[in-house]
């Protein structure tokens, strides 16, 4: 054999030994990241806590990262939050008056969408026609859920929220008072008390505005009936105007020159 073959040939050897070699600890790598892997499922499997921590921390991570990289802080979950749903998933009657309370009231569809489902979900269940309930917020806060008068009438329905605040109890404490759900509720429920105290719907109003013992209350009553039987049209199909009467200034007690009964079941004052 030659010089040459005989390195040729060692070369051969030289290069099998080193396949061999990269082969098994190739092979001997995966085997050991299979056996790491089917340990890992093993653990998180019968440790579900584990797996939640390190879920919560990768979405820690990725959050960081994409803070980083973009300046803005999501929050996913926040849409859980929007008081607001699709107009055309309602049923025909609820969508055409979300869509003409939006016109009139220059309100985005979506929430007011939201806020009428509510009221025909609580009318419902109350036995309480929700277009009186909607004609209550209309006139009492124009759906501004964080409207407050200057004796402390706050939401969507101006509860008087420190007379009311044992209401609020189940929803978490008074800061509910703006959350519109727990105001509209609450605010039927002392329309509700209101109307079965005077009996009649309209001297329920007269209660709720906090004009109970008085002769006159402003014209208020007048405003949300007026309001009421709009929406009514609306509900049954047939148009109705958009304008409202010119508005009458509404003369109220005040909780500080109110008699004690009156002060019991106030539950608003209209927003001149």
């Amino acid at each position: 054999m030659t010089a040459t073959q005989q390195f040729t040939k060692g070369l051969r050897i030289v290069a099998t030994d080193i396949a061999q070699g990269f082969f098994e600890i190739t092979h001997n790598g995966f085997a050991l990241l299979g056996l790491a892997v089917m340990f890992a499922v093993i653990t998180l499997t019968a440790k579900p806590e584990i797996r939640q921590a390190g879920e919560v921390q990768l979405m820690g991570w990725l959050q960081n990262r994409h803070v980083v990289e973009t300046g803005l802080v999501t929050e996913p979950e926040a849409v859980d939050r929007a008081t607001a749903t699709n107009p055309q998933g309602l049923p025909k009657q609820q969508a055409a008056v979300a869509f003409w309370l939006s016109r009139k009231y220059g309100i985005a569809p979506e929430p007011l969408s939201a806020l009428v489902a509510e009221a025909y979900e609580t009318g419902q269940r109350t036995k309480m026609d929700p277009t009186l309930i909607l004609a209550v917020m209309a006139i009492e806060s124009g759906f501004n859920p964080f409207a407050q008068s200057h004796v402390g009438a706050q939401g969507l329905m101006q509860v008087m929220t420190k007379v009311h605040s044992d209401k609020y109890e189940s929803f978490g404490g008074k800061m509910a008072a703006f959350d519109p759900v727990s105001n509209l509720r609450v605010g039927v429920k002392v329309l509700q008390e209101c109307i079965a105290r005077a009996g009649s719907v309209e001297g329920g109003l007269k209660f709720y505005v906090g004009a109970g013992n008085m002769e006159e209350d402003g014209g208020y009553s007048a405003k949300v009936l007026a309001e009421h039987a709009r929406l009514q049209l609306v509900a049954s199909g047939r148009a109705a105007p958009m304008a409202s009467p010119m508005p009458v200034p509404v003369k109220l007690q005040t909780p500080s020159t109110a008699t004690p009964a009156t002060v019991e079941n106030v539950a608003s004052l209209a927003n001149s």
